[in-house]
């Protein structure tokens, strides 16, 4: 992943769902890879169930800028409600990237007519709350949708991104949550989900 500015990625989320964390691990992962990287909260209100954002830039020099991220070209969205509550894709690039954390497909979300407004961003779902369950014993999706935000984007590699959570989190939930990020990652990489779970927009 080369380019001239910082590759950006925006976060969004509620409150309990680890959004800050989501971008702190991306941030340490890219560093753990040799690589400059930042993350930062939105302000205001984390309270649970409240919405958040967060951001992570990366690139291969020193990051000048640490105003919040209008121009994405990534959007991550934790948790799929957020999607027809509020204009999550502002500001995305063309030939960007929109990820849903949702078992459902983008045609079952209603995201149709969202892609058509976005030229050559490509939209996927994953899984990420029931890989969590799995791992983890609990809906908490962030780690999970990290793996497959690096396999989906290439922003940062699968095993820096594990260092990254086994740092974080002590132990065995170091263990299960890098798992998860495994899970992830290996379920955007297989082909067989790519039809049901994708969406590409015209350029």
């Amino acid at each position: 992943m080369t380019t001239t500015r910082p590759f950006a990625i925006r976060i969004h989320g509620r409150g309990g769902q680890g959004v800050v964390t989501a971008a702190e691990l991306l941030s340490v992962a890219a560093y753990r890879a040799g690589r400059y990287a930042q993350a930062f909260p939105s302000f205001g209100s984390e309270r649970t169930g409240a919405p958040v954002v967060a951001f992570c830039r990366i690139d291969d020099r020193p990051i000048r800028s640490h105003e919040p991220i209008s121009a994405p070209d990534v959007v991550m969205v934790q948790d799929p409600t957020l999607l027809h509550a509020l204009n999550v894709c502002e500001g995305l690039l063309p030939n960007g990237f929109v990820l849903v954390n949702s078992q459902r497909s983008p045609q079952a979300l209603g995201l149709a007519p969202l892609l058509a407004r976005l030229p050559g961003v490509r939209l996927r779902t994953v899984p990420a709350t029931e890989i969590a369950r799995r791992h983890l014993g609990r809906p908490l999706p962030n780690t999970a949708l990290l793996g497959a935000l690096a396999a989906l984007t290439g922003a940062v590699a699968l095993a820096p991104l594990q260092d990254a959570i086994r740092e974080r989190f002590a132990g065995s939930m170091g263990e299960t949550n890098a798992a998860a990020a495994a899970e992830a990652h290996a379920w955007m990489t297989n082909d067989a989900n790519r039809p049901a779970n994708t969406l590409e927009a015209a350029c």
